[in-house]
């Protein structure tokens, strides 16, 4: 990198940090600690909520994604505008009548305190699981980009988050994520530019999108009704819908970001700017992965795109077989050049078959790079789509630009890990430590006690981070890990919102076998994870119903 780039990123990241700290310097409450003060507009909730749920993993594995299969993942996040109308109308009010600080307060009031922890025990796995995949994604990039030690880089991300977050709590993560917000998105509408600048003079963006579609990264909505495919309309909208309930509605990490709003109207207005927001976002981070895509079909690209393992592949005892696989990748790039050229002028429906013929080729070849590398190495990770747009980035970006994307990412790592920790620290507090284990605590006692969780929970996700290496594509592998868990939490609370008559022991039992369920279906079966939540939401309704109603029956004679 360039000493601009250095200029930029450190700038950046130092600016935010500082940023952070200052805003939220002083002595504060408990509540104001915890909660944020309640003083939060509509633009900051929605900027908030937006920069909360887009971690480092969206910029990095997004445009990775795109590459690899197109539009389609887009559909993942066909529910979140449902959702969001769902819980300016439903839950939020119901949460701002209970003057909670946590979700999980709610579930007391309406059940009992069992029900409250094994909810709140949930969130904190599956958040302090997912915290540490916020902080691995970008440790990628630095180590791989500048030769760090990625347990170093690790290290380093996470207390550079923990600083301002332990300094000023909730108001610092929304004060900070404001910022981060605004680099993100400048950040990534600046690439989908520069790449559109990158392609070949005599190509139009018609042509670039022309060339997209022939070789089938612009299917972007699939209407086939199988449960068996990832992402299709359906398992969006559905699948999409609940996750998005259960995000927005359960996960402390969003519901502490709107419960610091100034009002009702404030938080639903900040929810519904997401709700307009989030899919247009992705669609763009999308298209930037398919037009790098474009891009690479008229330029040399690598045959595996983590170079430290491809350069290690080509000194081990595999290299020749390995320079054999590479020149065939090469061949068949040349050809479909060549055929893309082609088609450009004539259009030629078989020239497409053709082009798909010779991409279904690269790929096997591509795969059988793949089990090189891991033959030499097996402990490398060879699921290389998350290095594919960091390369484009640091091969074909120019001064300055380099520094600003890498500070996108680490924006988006530090917004995401920020507002885990943060709902991380809040919740064991709230929900244990006040409640439990010092119902007597103090106000200055309730501060500090926040401040050692939170770092508590921070030392847990970079522990974490240390093995997170050998996961799939890293946005697939959060979202999954999310499925599984989110269904459950989303049951527990409608069936506390909806069915009255259902009391703590049956639903604290049905959310117990629901959890169960989604592991065995996740261990077991091929459904695509976005019917997990589903899966578990019904599962808590039905098993809770059940059981009221067998608590209710009669005594055998």
């Amino acid at each position: 990198m360039s000493g601009l780039d250095w200029l930029v990123l450190l700038g950046t990241v130092a600016l935010i940090v500082a940023f952070g700290v200052w805003k939220t310097r002083g002595a504060q409450s408990a509540a104001n600690y915890l909660r944020g003060g309640n003083d939060a507009k509509w633009w900051t909730i929605g900027l908030s909520i937006m920069a909360t749920q887009a971690s480092a993993i969206t910029f990095l594995s997004t445009p990775g994604q795109g590459f690899e299969d197109g539009l389609g993942f887009v559909q993942f996040y066909f529910g979140v505008p449902i959702a969001m109308v769902i819980l300016s109308a439903t839950i939020v009010p119901i949460y701002y009548r209970a003057k909670v600080t946590t979700a999980y307060e709610y579930l007391e009031q309406r059940f009992d305190l069992k029900t409250r922890q094994l909810t709140a025990i949930i969130f904190l796995l599956q958040r302090g699981l997912g915290a540490g995949l916020s902080i691995y994604a970008p440790a990628i990039i630095l180590s791989t980009v500048l030769g760090w030690s990625l347990v170093w880089t690790n290290l380093i991300i996470g207390l550079l988050v923990i600083t301002y977050t332990v300094s000023g709590g909730t108001r610092a993560v929304n004060q900070t994520q404001q910022l981060q917000m605004t680099v993100m998105l400048g950040g990534m509408l600046l690439a989908f530019a520069y790449v559109l600048f990158t392609l070949p003079n005599e190509m139009s963006v018609r042509d670039a999108f022309g060339v997209a579609g022939a070789l089938g990264k612009l299917n972007a909505v699939d209407f086939t009704p199988r449960l068996d495919t990832r992402y299709t309309f359906w398992s969006g909208i559905t699948g999409g819908t609940f996750v998005a309930l259960a995000y927005f509605g359960t996960d402390q990490s969003q519901v502490q970001r709107y419960l610091s709003g100034e009002s009702l109207r404030q938080t639903r207005l900040g929810l519904l700017m997401n709700g307009l927001l989030k899919v247009p976002m992705q669609l763009v981070i999308l298209l930037v992965g398919v037009l790098v895509f474009v891009f690479f079909q008229f330029n040399p690209s690598p045959a595996f795109w983590n170079a430290p393992e491809l350069e290690a592949a080509r000194r081990s005892p595999q290299a020749a077989r390995l320079a054999t696989l590479e020149a065939r990748h090469a061949e068949l790039s040349d050809q479909k050049r060549v055929l893309l050229e082609t088609w450009l002028v004539e259009r030629d429906d078989g020239t497409v078959s053709q082009l798909r013929a010779l991409e279904q080729a690269d790929r096997a070849v591509r795969d059988d790079v793949r089990a090189l590398v891991k033959e030499h190495n097996p402990r490398a990770n060879v699921k290389d789509a998350d290095y594919v747009f960091l390369t484009f980035v640091m091969t074909r970006f120019p001064r300055g630009l380099v520094g600003l994307l890498l500070a996108v990412i680490l924006c988006a790592a530090m917004s995401a890990t920020a507002s885990a920790l943060n709902a991380l620290g809040t919740t064991t507090v709230v929900d244990f430590y006040r409640r439990s284990w010092r119902p007597g605590a103090t106000e200055a006692e309730g501060v500090r006690a926040g401040k050692y969780f939170t770092v508590f929970w921070g030392g847990l996700a970079m522990l974490f981070a240390m093995f997170a290496g050998q996961v799939d594509n890293l946005i697939q592998a959060g979202n999954i890990l999310g499925s599984i868990f989110y269904g459950p939490m989303l049951g527990v609370f409608l069936v506390g919102f909806f069915f009255r008559a259902t009391r703590g022991t049956p639903v604290f039992v049905a959310t117990l076998l629901a959890q169960a369920l989604v592991v065995a279906t996740w261990l077991g079966s091929d459904i695509g994870y976005l019917w997990y939540n589903v899966i578990g939401c019904v599962a808590v309704a039905a098993f809770a119903l059940l059981f009221q109603r067998l608590s209710r029956a009669p005594a055998a004679r």
